[in-house]
């Protein structure tokens, strides 16, 4: 496997040095260069051909919204992970960031100490670049096509059901089995989530009648950012969750950054969110596992749960708890996931009764809601 050849673009000296550092350590990476400014870096694009641009949004001359700008307009394939400030104007760029294209984001460590910093940017990166490697050599192996073995030494291959009629069928026995029909939808994501998200929730009807409960994998700061974004476009209520707040229909709960979420029932017989500090699951805080445990224990039979694109596997214990009591759950594709890592994981699980590419899946969760055969 050739190795991922990455740009680091950013005007700190000093931060560009840390980067190189961590990217060159580790395996199947090499650093081809360095750019202290957007316009710098475009030119070494151009010149070099990287896989990979490590990305400061707040740069002179050119800054990182720009790059990516042109990056679209050229139609240039290089992939970018944006490098953001832990702050509220950070978050807010990030999200744009995302929206023109960025495969995903890690924060700037705080740290005082330099071995410290390393490290945290070793434990943010190293997932990240080996999730960006696979979909590179996924992309090649489709681009080079498929192999031709010789038609004299194919085998009959016997005729097998539409996917399309597969899930249909899957979806209205899913329905069937239910005890209730589904009064909240759960939805987990990570890696490529504020894009996929923002396809998703805009797509909701704004009287869809039940209450959104979303957990996206972020630091603290930046879900505001993303629910801010999120309800600037969208029919229904979106919102930063908070403790105690009750549960109302046409809204959508995003779990805060660094923070977990759960469903309880209210004082008066209502359903609320709890947000706690409780350990990180699945080295993640807010947890999808989290989310959906609650769900399942405290109103079980009443959830359609949605899986999207993400690293890892959380969310696929919380959704084997789900499917105890029939919930119908919806997983992206792979082709349209960023990273096919928790769909995959609750696909192999046995808990996915559909699965739909990213812009078919608010109109099943509406015609599902709904009792629409699918």
């Amino acid at each position: 496997m050739k190795p991922l050849r990455v740009l680091v673009a950013d005007d700190s000296v000093l931060f560009r040095r840390v980067l190189t550092e961590v990217l060159g350590s580790l395996p199947q990476v090499e650093v081809v260069g360095t750019a202290s400014n957007g316009k710098v870096a475009l030119a070494k694009i151009r010149e070099m051909r990287p896989d990979l641009l490590t990305l400061d949004l707040e740069m002179p001359e050119l800054d990182g919204l720009a790059v990516l700008d042109e990056l679209r307009r050229t139609r240039d394939r290089t992939s970018v992970i944006v490098v953001s400030a832990l702050t509220k104007h950070g978050g807010q760029i990030t999200m744009k960031a995302l929206d023109k294209g960025a495969f995903d984001f890690i924060t700037k460590p705080e740290s005082a100490s330099a071995e410290e910093s390393r490290e945290s940017i070793r434990k943010e990166l190293a997932p990240r670049l080996r999730a960006l490697m696979h979909r590179l050599e996924i992309r090649d192996i489709l681009k080079a096509g498929p192999v031709d073995g010789g038609a004299k030494n194919k085998a009959p291959v016997k005729a097998s059901p539409k996917a399309e009629d597969l899930a249909a069928i899957s979806g209205r026995m899913a329905r069937l089995a239910s005890p209730s029909r589904a009064d909240m939808v759960l939805i987990g994501v990570s890696t490529g989530g504020p894009s996929a998200l923002s396809r998703v929730i805009p797509a909701i009807p704004a009287d869809i009648g039940v209450p959104i409960l979303i957990v996206q994998h972020m630091p603290p700061i930046f879900t505001q950012s993303l629910a801010e974004s999120l309800a600037a476009r969208s029919a229904i209520a979106v919102r930063e969750a908070a403790d105690s707040e009750v549960l109302k229909p046409n809204t959508a709960y995003i779990a805060p950054g660094g923070r977990h979420m759960k469903i309880i029932a209210g004082f008066q017989g209502d359903r609320a969110i709890q947000i706690t500090d409780d350990p990180p699951e699945n080295n993640c805080r807010p947890a999808v596992d989290y989310l959906f445990r609650s769900a399942a224990s405290n109103f079980p039979g009443r959830a359609l749960a949605v899986i999207l694109t993400g690293m890892g596997s959380d969310g696929t214990i919380g959704l084997k708890l789900l499917k105890r009591h029939g919930c119908y759950v919806i997983a992206q594709d792979e082709a349209t996931s960023v990273v096919y890592g928790m769909p995959k994981a609750a696909l192999d699980a046995g808990t996915v009764d559909v699965v739909l590419p990213l812009d078919n899946i608010a109109g099943r969760i509406t015609s599902s809601l709904r009792g629409i055969a699918g």
